[in-house]
Protein backbone atom coordinates (compact mmCIF):
# COMPACT_ATOMS: atom_id res chain seq x y z
CA UNK A 1 0.00 0.00 0.00
CA UNK A 2 2.23 2.70 -1.21
CA UNK A 3 -0.18 5.40 -2.68
CA UNK A 4 -3.77 6.35 -2.58
CA UNK A 5 -5.79 2.96 -4.19
CA UNK A 6 -5.64 1.58 -0.97
CA UNK A 7 -7.04 4.38 1.28
CA UNK A 8 -9.47 4.46 -1.33
CA UNK A 9 -10.46 0.87 -0.41
CA UNK A 10 -11.82 1.93 2.94
CA UNK A 11 -12.62 5.59 1.99
CA UNK A 12 -14.33 6.05 -1.38
CA UNK A 13 -16.59 9.21 -0.73
CA UNK A 14 -13.52 11.38 -0.49
CA UNK A 15 -13.46 14.43 -2.88
CA UNK A 16 -11.05 15.56 -6.06
CA UNK A 17 -9.93 17.85 -3.78
CA UNK A 18 -9.33 15.44 -0.69
CA UNK A 19 -7.61 12.68 -2.76
CA UNK A 20 -5.13 15.47 -4.85
CA UNK A 21 -4.65 16.76 -0.71
CA UNK A 22 -3.66 13.38 0.15
CA UNK A 23 -1.87 12.34 -2.95
CA UNK A 24 0.56 15.01 -2.43
CA UNK A 25 1.49 14.00 1.30
CA UNK A 26 3.80 11.52 -0.29
CA UNK A 27 6.19 13.59 -2.64
CA UNK A 28 6.26 16.45 0.68
CA UNK A 29 6.46 14.00 3.63
CA UNK A 30 9.55 12.27 1.02
CA UNK A 31 11.29 15.82 0.35
CA UNK A 32 11.01 16.80 4.10
CA UNK A 33 12.24 13.80 5.51
CA UNK A 34 15.45 14.08 3.80
CA UNK A 35 15.69 17.23 5.44
CA UNK A 36 14.35 16.92 9.32
CA UNK A 37 13.86 13.26 10.00
CA UNK A 38 9.57 13.06 10.80
CA UNK A 39 9.10 9.72 9.95
CA UNK A 40 11.82 6.75 10.34
CA UNK A 41 12.81 6.67 6.65
CA UNK A 42 13.16 2.30 6.85
CA UNK A 43 9.05 3.20 6.90
CA UNK A 44 8.98 6.55 4.54
CA UNK A 45 7.80 3.34 1.75
CA UNK A 46 5.14 2.69 3.83
CA UNK A 47 3.93 6.04 4.89
CA UNK A 48 0.34 5.18 2.85
CA UNK A 49 -0.08 1.90 4.97
CA UNK A 50 1.28 2.86 8.23
CA UNK A 51 1.05 6.63 8.48
CA UNK A 52 -1.85 8.32 6.43
CA UNK A 53 -4.44 5.42 6.78
CA UNK A 54 -3.34 4.89 10.79
CA UNK A 55 -4.12 8.35 11.15
CA UNK A 56 -7.72 8.35 9.22
CA UNK A 57 -8.40 4.97 11.46
CA UNK A 58 -9.66 8.23 13.72
CA UNK A 59 -12.36 8.88 11.06
CA UNK A 60 -13.60 5.34 11.88
CA UNK A 61 -14.42 5.96 14.83
CA UNK A 62 -15.67 9.19 14.75
CA UNK A 63 -17.10 11.91 12.36
CA UNK A 64 -16.04 15.43 13.58
CA UNK A 65 -18.53 18.10 13.75
CA UNK A 66 -18.07 21.35 11.51
CA UNK A 67 -16.59 23.66 13.52
CA UNK A 68 -15.37 21.56 16.33
CA UNK A 69 -12.15 22.10 17.86
CA UNK A 70 -9.35 19.01 18.18
CA UNK A 71 -5.87 19.16 19.77
CA UNK A 72 -3.29 16.94 17.82
CA UNK A 73 -0.76 16.81 20.85
CA UNK A 74 2.87 15.90 19.60
CA UNK A 75 1.96 16.09 16.40
CA UNK A 76 5.63 15.24 15.10
CA UNK A 77 5.27 15.67 11.33
CA UNK A 78 1.73 16.23 11.08
CA UNK A 79 0.28 12.80 12.32
CA UNK A 80 -2.76 12.13 12.77
CA UNK A 81 -3.97 16.00 12.35
CA UNK A 82 -2.54 16.41 9.12
CA UNK A 83 -4.67 13.65 7.38
CA UNK A 84 -7.90 14.13 9.46
CA UNK A 85 -7.85 17.82 8.86
CA UNK A 86 -8.08 17.10 5.12
CA UNK A 87 -10.79 14.26 5.69
CA UNK A 88 -12.79 17.03 7.57
CA UNK A 89 -12.38 20.57 6.27
CA UNK A 90 -14.85 22.29 8.30
CA UNK A 91 -13.30 21.17 11.86
CA UNK A 92 -10.41 23.25 13.05
CA UNK A 93 -7.33 21.44 14.22
CA UNK A 94 -4.29 22.82 16.01
CA UNK A 95 -1.31 20.97 16.07
CA UNK A 96 1.79 21.24 18.65
CA UNK A 97 4.85 19.97 19.07
CA UNK A 98 7.80 20.40 21.78
CA UNK A 99 10.22 20.26 18.66
CA UNK A 100 10.30 23.33 16.62
CA UNK A 101 11.86 22.08 13.52
CA UNK A 102 9.00 19.55 13.50
CA UNK A 103 6.26 22.40 13.63
CA UNK A 104 8.20 24.06 10.83
CA UNK A 105 7.97 20.51 8.76
CA UNK A 106 3.90 20.95 9.61
CA UNK A 107 3.22 24.76 8.55
CA UNK A 108 5.45 23.71 5.37
CA UNK A 109 3.25 20.59 4.70
CA UNK A 110 -0.03 22.45 5.71
CA UNK A 111 1.04 25.95 3.26
CA UNK A 112 1.75 23.59 0.58
CA UNK A 113 -1.64 21.62 0.79
CA UNK A 114 -3.66 25.24 0.81
CA UNK A 115 -5.31 24.05 4.36
CA UNK A 116 -6.74 26.56 5.99
CA UNK A 117 -8.33 24.30 9.18
CA UNK A 118 -5.04 23.83 10.74
CA UNK A 119 -2.58 25.76 12.86
CA UNK A 120 0.87 24.84 14.04
CA UNK A 121 2.18 25.68 17.58
CA UNK A 122 5.48 24.88 19.21
CA UNK A 123 4.28 24.90 22.57
CA UNK A 124 3.74 22.24 25.31
CA UNK A 125 0.47 21.25 26.09
CA UNK A 126 0.84 22.67 29.87
CA UNK A 127 1.03 25.77 28.26
CA UNK A 128 -1.86 25.83 26.01
CA UNK A 129 -4.80 28.11 27.23
CA UNK A 130 -7.16 27.15 24.81
CA UNK A 131 -10.20 24.43 25.24
CA UNK A 132 -10.51 21.56 22.58
CA UNK A 133 -13.24 18.95 21.73
CA UNK A 134 -11.19 16.35 21.65
CA UNK A 135 -7.39 15.39 22.05
CA UNK A 136 -6.34 13.11 19.74
CA UNK A 137 -2.76 12.25 19.18
CA UNK A 138 -0.52 8.65 17.61
CA UNK A 139 2.49 7.17 19.69
CA UNK A 140 3.40 10.55 22.16
CA UNK A 141 3.64 8.62 25.46
CA UNK A 142 2.10 6.44 28.03
CA UNK A 143 -1.12 6.61 28.32
CA UNK A 144 -1.55 8.18 31.79
CA UNK A 145 0.17 11.01 30.83
CA UNK A 146 -1.69 11.68 28.08
CA UNK A 147 -4.75 12.25 30.28
CA UNK A 148 -2.78 14.03 32.90
CA UNK A 149 -2.07 16.82 29.99
CA UNK A 150 -5.45 16.17 28.11
CA UNK A 151 -8.28 16.66 30.32
CA UNK A 152 -7.38 20.38 31.32
CA UNK A 153 -7.90 21.42 27.85
CA UNK A 154 -10.99 19.63 27.13
CA UNK A 155 -14.40 21.62 26.53
CA UNK A 156 -17.42 20.92 28.61
CA UNK A 157 -20.06 21.49 26.15
CA UNK A 158 -20.76 18.37 23.99
CA UNK A 159 -21.59 18.09 20.18
CA UNK A 160 -20.63 15.02 19.84
CA UNK A 161 -22.43 11.63 20.03
CA UNK A 162 -19.23 10.20 21.46
CA UNK A 163 -18.29 12.44 24.61
CA UNK A 164 -15.58 14.79 24.78
CA UNK A 165 -12.65 13.11 25.68
CA UNK A 166 -8.80 11.77 24.51
CA UNK A 167 -8.38 9.52 21.20
CA UNK A 168 -5.02 7.67 20.95
CA UNK A 169 -3.65 5.45 18.17
CA UNK A 170 -1.86 2.71 20.14
CA UNK A 171 -0.20 -0.70 19.66
CA UNK A 172 1.05 -3.78 21.24
CA UNK A 173 0.36 -5.02 25.11
CA UNK A 174 -2.25 -1.58 25.89
CA UNK A 175 -3.57 -3.43 29.31
CA UNK A 176 -1.22 -2.39 31.33
CA UNK A 177 -1.65 1.48 30.20
CA UNK A 178 -5.07 1.00 30.86
CA UNK A 179 -4.74 -0.15 33.94
CA UNK A 180 -2.51 2.44 35.44
CA UNK A 181 -5.70 4.98 34.74
CA UNK A 182 -7.33 6.50 38.27
CA UNK A 183 -10.11 4.05 38.98
CA UNK A 184 -13.75 4.99 37.39
CA UNK A 185 -11.47 5.99 34.34
CA UNK A 186 -13.86 5.35 31.56
CA UNK A 187 -12.50 3.72 28.79
CA UNK A 188 -12.89 2.33 25.01
CA UNK A 189 -10.93 0.04 23.13
CA UNK A 190 -11.21 -0.05 19.01
CA UNK A 191 -9.23 -3.07 17.83
CA UNK A 192 -8.04 -1.22 13.77
CA UNK A 193 -8.00 -4.72 12.68
CA UNK A 194 -12.06 -4.40 12.92
CA UNK A 195 -11.64 -1.26 10.32
CA UNK A 196 -8.39 -2.28 7.96
CA UNK A 197 -7.61 -5.77 6.74
CA UNK A 198 -3.88 -5.34 6.46
CA UNK A 199 -1.75 -7.89 8.49
CA UNK A 200 0.11 -4.45 10.04
CA UNK A 201 -2.93 -3.45 12.03
CA UNK A 202 -3.61 -6.70 14.06
CA UNK A 203 -2.02 -5.10 17.07
CA UNK A 204 -2.87 -1.70 16.86
CA UNK A 205 -5.84 0.27 18.54
CA UNK A 206 -7.58 3.28 18.84
CA UNK A 207 -8.39 4.06 22.85
CA UNK A 208 -10.79 6.22 23.85
CA UNK A 209 -11.14 8.14 27.65
CA UNK A 210 -13.57 9.80 28.32
CA UNK A 211 -12.77 13.19 29.93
Amino acid sequence: MKNMEDILKYFPQLTEQQQQQLARLGPLYREWNQKINVISRKDIDNLYAHHILHSLGIARLIHFAPGAEILDLGTGGGLPGIPLAIFFPKTRFTLIDGTRKKVLVVEEIVGALGLTNVSARHIRAEELKQKFDFVICRAVASLDKLVAWSFPLIKNKQQHALPNGLITLKGGDIQAELDALPRGSYTEVYPLSDFFDEEYYQEKYILYVQY
